[in-house]
């Protein structure tokens, strides 16, 4: 028997989730100008929501910006940051894929936008990501995981791992040779967001500044497959805290009040501008979002990656 071909959907939605940095270890520069990474990352449930719809021809973006606290964000700030034209992820990965694969129409985009911008939590490479699966399945492309990644990685560093089906992986080289690790069970994450942004270029470029001549330490030990919490506790330091800190003490400050709020974890994610919490008590992180409502926000780490959302 003939096997059936599945017909292309006219809509799709796919929430683009935001991602933390549980650790981040840089070692030395490589020959491309970036540094070799081990990171852990970790999807959490704050996201933007992507709809992209099929059309004859073109592609258009509209950007929607929702307060969202119950979701764990407040994009406001970000309003006169993200970019609505031809430098926007969604609008790049989608010409990025029609030039490949020529593809026989168009799309309009809606992008409700939640992850704050320049902030370590991924946001516009998640949407990204989440255009290459919609366009994926829009225009059935038969493309693989892997594929896409490949595709993704052109577009950023932290693309392939916001591909993937799982929440939770090590990240070598730039961050995209990706081992996927079974998610730990769901923990509370409270975000602190400081209102202002630190670009990745800035924090690497403070980190070689004061690092000089000095050697890199040795590469911390590899986690298990099923990592636990404890295991991850323990890898759960970021080199690119102490150049940001000295430039930014009050981030120092907020990571620090986080873990005398209860926090199992406190750190910054990424190149921040972002501290975050992991707290093994739901009720601790509750009241220390009660203790800083306009700059704290909770939200919490996923173990699976919600599916494609298909409209015919």
């Amino acid at each position: 028997m003939t096997a059936r071909r599945r017909a292309r959907p006219r809509r799709v939605t796919l929430d683009a989730c935001a991602k933390l940095n549980l650790g981040l270890a840089v070692g030395p520069p490589r020959a491309d100008g970036y540094h070799d990474l081990i990171t852990v990352f970790q999807s959490v449930s704050l996201a933007d929501t992507l709809t992209a719809t099929r059309t004859t021809r073109g592609f258009a973006l509209t950007v929607r910006h929702e307060d969202v606290a119950l979701r764990g964000g407040d994009a406001r700030r970000d309003r006169g940051r993200v970019p609505v034209g031809r430098d926007n992820l969604v609008l790049r990965a989608a010409r990025l894929v029609h030039e490949r694969f020529a593809l026989p129409g168009g799309v309009r985009f809606t992008l409700v936008k939640r992850i704050p911008t320049q902030a370590g939590m991924g946001g516009g490479s998640s949407d990204a990501a989440s255009t290459l699966m919609a366009l994926n399945r829009l225009w059935d492309l038969k493309l693989s995981r892997q594929e896409l990644q490949g595709i993704g990685l052109t577009l950023g560093a932290d693309v392939p791992f916001l591909l993937l089906t799982h929440a939770t992986a090590v990240g070598t080289g730039t961050g995209a040779e990706l081992t996927p690790l079974v998610a730990p069970p769901s923990r509370a994450v409270v975000l602190e967001l400081p209102g202002f942004a630190v670009s990745s270029k800035d924090a690497f470029g403070w980190f070689a500044q004061d690092r000089g001549e000095r050697p890199y330490t040795a590469k911390p030990a590899p986690l298990p497959v099923s990592a636990s919490w404890d295991e991850i506790r323990g890898a759960a330091q970021n080199d690119l805290e102490p150049p940001v800190f000295r430039r930014h003490p009050s981030l120092e400050e907020r990571r620090a009040a986080l873990a005398q709020a209860g926090a199992a974890i406190a750190r910054m994610t990424g190149s921040g501008s972002t501290v975050f919490g992991v707290f093994d008590s739901p009720d601790e992180a509750a009241r220390a979002v009660q203790a800083a409502p306009t700059s704290r926000f909770l939200t919490k780490t996923v173990e699976h990656v919600a599916p494609i959302e298909v409209i015919a």
